[in-house]
C-alpha cells in the first residue's frame, strides 16, 4: 500500500505500524500530498496526566507536524462532562468542574514536549471544546442538527452494543457522546479548515458520525484515521502494568520508572515499539529487531533511552540509564531511584509492609506479604523472611534505604 500513497504523512503512518482505518484513503493522500492538512486528536481530561496508552496518538500529531501539516490538540472539557462509553463497562465516574481544570492543565504540559505550538501554517494550536459545547442551545441544537443523526446507526456503534448486548446500563448521557464528538469535528472544521480526525480504533464510529454530519450540513468532505489498538506480545493492553500506569508526566511516575518501562519490553514487541515510540530510522529498527539471544537487549535500552528522550528530554534519559547501570550491573544503591523522604523518627520501627506501601512498590499489605513469601521483597538487598520486619535506622546507608520488589522494581527512603 505504502508505494501507492503520495505523501510522506501516510507513507509513513502506514510503514511505521500508525495505521489501522481510514475513509476515503486516496483523497486524504491527494489532499495532504498538494498542501497541509490540519488534524486533530481530542484527550478527555479524565485524570491529571495521560499514560503510553494515548502515546500513539500523540506520535501521530508529531508525525503530522514533521511532514508539514497542523496538528490540533483538543481539550475534552466539554466532553469530560459527559463521558466517552467506548471500551467501558459502566459510565465514567462524573468530574467537577475544578477536576476538569486542573486535570487539563495536568494534560496540557505533556504536548508541550512532542509538538511545536505558534502561529506558523504547522504550528500546533491547542482547544477546548468547552467553548462551544457548553454554550449550545439544547433545542437550537436538536432542531439545526438532530435530524442529521441516525438512532439506528448508533445503535449499531461498538460503545453501544457493547453495553447492551452484556445488558449493562447505557445512559442517555453517555449516548450522547458520540454526537457531541461529531459536533466537535464539525465545528473545527467550520472554525479552523480542520479535515482530518485521528482517533484509536475504538473511535471509529465516533468519527464517521461526525464525518457524515459535516457532509449533510456544510456539503463538505473531511476524513478519518484510527490506529490499532496496542497490545503486548503477551495480550496485556498497552500502559498498564502490575504496579500501576505508565504515566507521561513525571509528577505521576519518575522518569527512572518511565526508562525501566521500556527496558522490559517483551523480545517480541521490540521492533514494533521502535517504530511507533521513537523515530529511528526504519532500517536502524529492522538490524536493531534482528538482534537475537542477550543481543536483543542492547535494542530494549536504545528503546529505552529514545522514548523517554521524546517524553522527558535528553538530559533525563541519560540519568535514568546511568541509574539503571548502577542498579542492575554494579549492584549499587543509585540515587536517580524512584524516593521518599522520612525523618529519623518516622524510619525507625517503620513495618516493611509500610514501607513498601509508601515507597509505592505494593498496592496492600497482601500484595506484599505474597512477594516477600516468594522471597522477591529485599532490602538493600537481603531478602525479607517476615512479614513482621521493621526498619531501623542502621538499615540506612548514607542516609538511604533501598527496596526492591522482585528484579526490577526498587525505591529509595531517604532520610531528611
Amino acid at each position: 500500500m505504502t508505494a501507492e500513497l503520495k505523501s510522506d504523512f501516510l507513507k509513513i503512518l502506514t510503514e511505521r505500524g500508525y495505521m489501522h482505518q481510514a475513509t476515503n484513503l486516496e483523497g486524504l493522500d491527494e489532499r495532504a500530498a498538494s498542501s497541509p492538512v490540519t488534524g486533530y486528536i481530542g484527550f478527555d481530561c479524565t485524570a491529571n496526566s495521560l499514560h503510553v496508552g494515548s502515546l500513539v496518538q500523540i506520535m501521530m500529531l508529531r508525525l503530522m507536524q514533521r511532514t508539514g501539516h497542523k496538528p490540533i490538540v483538543v481539550m475534552g472539557g466539554g466532553t469530560t462532562k459527559v463521558g466517552d462509553p467506548s471500551g467501558k463497562d459502566e459510565a465514567r465516574p462524573l468530574l467537577s468542574d475544578a477536576d476538569i481544570e486542573q486535570n487539563k492543565n495536568g494534560i496540557k504540559k505533556i504536548f508541550e514536549k512532542y509538538l511545536t505550538f505558534g502561529d506558523g501554517p504547522t504550528d500546533a494550536i491547542m482547544v477546548d471544546n468547552d467553548e462551544w459545547l457548553s454554550s449550545l442551545s439544547y433545542i437550537k441544537f436538536l432542531r439545526d442538527y438532530g435530524a442529521h443523526f441516525s438512532i439506528n446507526r448508533m445503535m449499531g456503534m461498538e460503545s453501544v452494543k457493547l453495553r447492551l448486548d452484556r445488558e449493562q446500563n447505557l445512559s442517555f448521557l453517555e449516548f450522547n457522546y458520540a454526537i457531541l464528538q461529531a459536533y466537535d469535528f464539525f465545528e473545527l472544521r467550520r472554525r479552523y479548515g480542520c479535515s482530518l480526525q485521528i482517533g484509536g480504533s475504538d473511535q471509529w464510529g465516533n468519527i464517521v458520525t461526525g464525518i457524515d454530519l459535516t457532509r449533510r450540513v456544510d456539503a463538505q468532505e473531511i476524513f478519518g484515521i484510527t490506529s490499532p489498538l496496542i497490545t503486548t506480545a503477551s495480550g496485556a493492553k498497552m500502559g498498564k502494568t502490575a504496579g500501576g500506569a505508565i504515566w507521561l508526566n513525571e509528577e505521576r511516575l519518575s522518569t527512572f520508572d518511565f526508562w525501566q518501562f521500556w527496558r522490559n519490553t517483551e523480545d517480541a514487541d521490540v521492533g514494533r515499539f521502535l517504530r511507533l515510540f521513537t523515530e529511528l530510522p526504519l532500517e536502524d529498527v529492522q538490524k536493531l529487531e534482528a538482534l537475537e539471544g542477550a543481543d536483543i537487549n542492547q535494542a530494549k535500552i536504545i528503546l529505552a533511552n529514545e522514548a523517554t528522550r521524546l517524553c522527558h528530554g535528553e538530559e533525563a534519559a541519560k540519568a535514568a540509564a546511568e541509574t539503571a547501570l548502577q542498579t542492575f550491573a554494579k549492584g549499587q544503591m543509585a540515587d536517580g531511584l524512584p524516593q521518599i523522604e522520612r525523618a529519623q523518627d518516622e524510619v525507625e520501627g517503620l513495618s516493611v509492609l509500610d514501607a513498601f506501601i509508601q515507597t509505592e512498590l505494593a498496592a496492600s499489605k497482601g500484595e506484599i506479604r505474597r512477594l516477600i513469601k516468594g522471597g522477591g521483597a529485599r532490602v538493600n538487598g537481603t531478602s525479607i523472611t517476615s512479614d513482621e520486619a521493621c526498619l531501623s535506622l542502621a538499615d540506612f546507608q548514607d542516609g538511604k534505604c533501598q527496596l526492591s520488589a522482585g528484579k526490577k522494581r526498587h525505591a529509595l527512603i531517604v532520610l531528611r
